[in-house]
């Protein structure tokens, strides 16, 4: 290994600087795109990770049996998101079904007004006792455009639209 960094450098007619030259920029566009790839993977897994934490209090109907509402649920479910995230781009919809086949399985979508505020309007209406729920927690995530037009956005504000779901029926509680 030493030998061949060695004859690098004593290399005078500049052959291997220049063919480095050739792959050194697809290379640095391949290493973002890993990079970019990678830190929206380890988001989305943060993301299951805290709705698989969040819902627990509606499975067991903490929640129901206190009231809880949309916006004291969504409180919740950012006190279980890292740091690097911001609960300013988490949605929460939770719904309840009669059976688990009637439940939609389509992917949830957000849509913007003209000034780019959220124009949804979720819902947030847990069933009761052995009924059977369903919980989308959305997060917007930022992400840059990468060279040679990789881009992982999936909404028109250069943002990835992230979701977890969670279909369960809660306990029988009294």
């Amino acid at each position: 290994m030493a030998r061949h960094v060695l004859s690098f450098r004593d290399d005078t007619r500049g052959v291997a600087a220049i063919e480095f030259a050739f792959i050194a920029a697809p290379l640095a566009g391949l290493m973002v795109a890993i990079l970019q790839t990678s830190l929206t993977f380890f988001a989305q897994q943060t993301l299951e990770t805290t709705a698989e934490k969040s819902v627990r209090k509606l499975i067991t109907g903490e929640a129901q049996k206190a009231s809880m509402t949309a916006a004291q649920f969504k409180t919740l479910v950012c006190t279980k998101l890292p740091s690097f995230m911001k609960c300013d781009n988490v949605y929460v919809d939770v719904t309840s079904a009669v059976s688990f086949a009637s439940i939609a399985t389509s992917a949830p979508t957000i849509t913007f007004d003209g000034d780019g505020k959220v124009t949804n309007s979720f819902a947030f209406t847990p069933g009761g006792p052995g009924s059977i729920n369903i919980v989308r927690i959305m997060y917007a995530w930022d992400v840059q455009a990468g060279p040679f037009g990789f881009d992982l956005a999936t909404m028109s504000n250069k943002k990835r639209l992230l979701y977890a779901t969670a279909v369960f029926k809660t306990e029988p509680y009294t």
